[in-house]
């Protein structure tokens, strides 16, 4: 059976997709601009818009949103009567973290054994260039059947909500009756998956203070009270002995029904080391699926190297909450915030703050919308079905968008499959992967047009 004209025009796309894959990795659209320079971004949204006017988009726009980041938007007009479909994917991406611990530099795409690395290879600069590739795909092979909006946001992994409050106060802009977003990914390479959960997020900040100023722990320690000591405790408050999240009032027993996670697969994923346990109870999938998991993401303190002999007046760290469906953000932020301050000890003085929210988020998988992806995915996948599982990051515009737009069918699809290490270093992207969805997007879109 000879392939699709669809997926022979991907394939003869894919060298084009990896010299444009390549300019957008170099970008380093970090949006911290204390790391990086708000240029870097700026120039990624530039060559974002540029390649939506080239393929005939109209309305291109960058749009300023209120955490001072950029989000380009653009408009392909369909068919009178089609229906409109919103494109998302985000180009701003993750510090590299470890830059030493890249086998190749970040910021260059490098092919290696098969797959292209590069901090946003797969989150999310991959993303554009999959919509990208199945839109050229349609337009070599009769035209894009639907109306199209393309929305590629500057802030998604800084968690600011820069989009998220432009969209509420442009409510008309995003209005779309199918939203693709591609900033998911397959639950194994290979195995075509929609994700049908998301966990929410908030971050917290916490200051502990016990002290004027830093004291000679020889003079003072033992009866001074540390507040590295101190932050200390708290933090291990938030853990059960089975290392289970445990947060006054909040929920940790969530079971997940459907695609299950077997420990040994999620051990080589996660590379955790032999002999180290994995924390928590229940179902692998339980865990990262259906309950809250707190992470320490950063800790102010002296480093090893440098440090003085001494008792610490102050100290302070980053906390992240991910937050199962079925529960409020906000309120799990409240639980949060009242057990730091709870936890705290020698009645030191504590302050929180938030910094960062995004609500859960769960997808209605019996819609039309679906059973057209079904039917593409399953093609793109030489007959595989589409599975459907869920997935412990966060994307807080979609529940943004569920809430703006209600009718609106929403599927989360990408190239963030295991392999892909996003996040942490030496992220890469599957070319079998990235050519794979963008055939499966681009039959989507026909299927949908016709459902």
């Amino acid at each position: 059976m000879s392939p699709h004209p669809i997926a022979e025009t991907v394939a003869s796309l894919m060298p084009r997709a990896k010299a444009e894959l390549t300019e957008l990795v170099a970008f380093k659209s970090v949006a911290d601009f204390e790391q990086y320079p708000k240029s870097e971004s700026e120039a990624a949204a530039n060559w974002v818009a540029d390649a939506l006017r080239a393929e005939g988009f109209q309305d291109v726009a960058l749009l300023d949103t209120p955490d001072g980041t950029q989000s380009v938007y653009g408009y392909l007009p369909g068919p009178e009567g089609a229906p409109t479909v919103l494109l998302y994917a985000h180009y701003d991406v993750q510090p590299p973290l470890d830059e030493a611990g890249w086998a190749t530099p970040p910021f260059e795409l490098t092919e290696r054994d098969g797959r292209w690395y590069g901090r946003g290879s797969a989150d999310c600069k991959g993303g554009i260039i999959m919509h990208l590739l199945a839109l050229r795909a349609l337009k070599a092979n009769g035209g894009v059947p639907v109306h199209v909006k393309v929305i590629a946001e500057g802030s998604e992994e800084q968690g600011t909500g820069g989009l998220e409050r432009y969209a509420e106060g442009h409510p008309e802009l995003l209005r779309a009756d199918t939203i693709v977003v591609g900033d998911a990914g397959n639950f194994r390479a290979g195995l075509p998956t929609v994700t049908a959960t998301l966990r929410g997020m908030t971050l917290v900040r916490v200051r502990i203070d016990t002290l004027e100023g830093n004291l000679h722990s020889g003079l003072f320690g033992g009866a001074a009270p540390d507040a590295l000591a101190a932050l200390v405790r708290v933090l291990d408050s938030l853990r059960a002995e089975d290392g289970s999240t445990t947060i006054d009032g909040l929920g940790a027993d969530g079971a997940w029904e459907g695609l299950q996670y077997p420990e040994a697969d999620f051990r080589e994923d996660a590379k955790v080391l032999d002999g180290v346990g994995l924390i928590g109870d229940g179902a692998v999938a339980d865990r990262l699926w259906a309950r809250p998991a707190v992470t320490v993401l950063g800790i102010d303190c002296p480093p090893v190297i440098g440090a003085t002999p001494s008792v610490h007046a102050s100290a302070r760290a980053l906390i992240s909450l991910r937050v199962p469906p079925g529960v409020d953000a906000a309120d799990a932020t409240k639980l949060l915030r009242a057990h730091l301050e709870a936890h705290t000890p020698w009645g030191a003085r504590v302050t929180t703050e938030q910094i960062g929210q995004g609500q859960p988020f769960r997808a209605d998988t019996t819609s039309p919308a679906y059973e057209a992806m079904a039917s593409a995915l399953s093609e793109a996948y030489d007959g595989k079905q589409m599975q459907a599982a869920g997935m412990g990051g966060s994307i807080p515009l979609c529940n943004t968008l569920a809430a703006l737009y209600p009718d609106a069918e929403i599927l989360l699809i990408g190239l963030s499959e295991p392999e892909a290490q996003i996040h942490a270093v030496n992220e890469s992207v599957s070319p079998d992967e990235l050519e794979r969805l963008s055939v499966a997007e681009a039959l989507f879109l026909q299927r949908y047009a016709t459902s």
